[in-house]
């Protein structure tokens, strides 16, 4: 099918004409398998901690693994957190030609492997935020993308030392960054979809923030 039929038969905005859908599904099942694989649980067991699941916010994320008081756990967390949302891109962006497909498979893998990490196959779909995951998602589908966000968050979380205010702000304006610099394309509405889902994960942490009882980054919890 040529370039112009193609246009002209396709109704869909974000998806052209003749995307294997089994192949589609194929990119999203591996980004998800990839996003579950839980790197606080990780480094918790690397460095002999608890299970991070059972102190501070309860939240298996890099944050919380940092009320444990172990930096370099933390650290390891958000590497591995990051990264896998990055990999995850870089894969799709690089193979997905091989396949036939573009755009759309690498927002579907986007999207997937930040829905792993919040939900992921091997911690029983409890996981968590997806802050750092969503960071590598954005420096994978563009570096500027990422950077800004980055740069929202650290900005947020030098003013107020709040993580989840820092989260949720950068949450609110990835969208926009991503119409900037992307266009109204696929990649952005996987972005749109994350900060949603973002949102609505920290629905906790707003009503602690309305009531002035978040915790502040570098705030200790002792593990029980």
């Amino acid at each position: 099918m040529g370039v112009l039929a193609c246009a002209k038969a396709d109704s869909n905005l974000f998806f052209p004409c003749g995307t294997d859908d089994m192949t589609l599904l194929l990119f999203a099942v591996l980004a998800y398998v990839l996003g579950s694989v839980p790197f606080a649980m990780l480094s918790s067991w690397i460095f002999q901690l608890p299970d991070p699941r059972t102190y501070g916010s309860k939240n298996p994320g890099a944050t919380n693994v940092l009320r444990s008081g172990k930096k370099a756990a933390a650290v390891l967390t958000l590497l591995g957190d990051a990264g896998k949302g990055w990999l995850a891109v870089f894969l799709a962006q690089s193979y997905a030609p091989l396949w036939g497909l573009g755009d759309e498979a690498v927002a579907v893998a986007a999207l997937a492997v930040f829905l792993g990490h919040v939900f992921p196959l091997f911690l029983r779909f409890q996981g968590g935020k997806g802050v750092a995951t969503a960071v590598g998602v954005l420096l994978g589908l563009n570096l500027w993308l990422g950077l800004l966000a980055l740069a929202t968050w650290l900005l947020v979380a030098y003013v107020w030392r709040f993580s989840s205010l820092s989260a949720l702000i950068a949450a609110v304006l990835a969208p926009l960054y991503s119409i900037g610099l992307l266009g109204f394309e696929a990649a952005t509405l996987a972005v749109s979809a994350m900060s949603l889902l973002l949102i609505w994960r920290h629905r906790p942490n707003i009503v602690n923030l309305l009531a002035g009882k978040e915790g502040r980054i570098g705030e200790k919890k002792s593990p029980e």
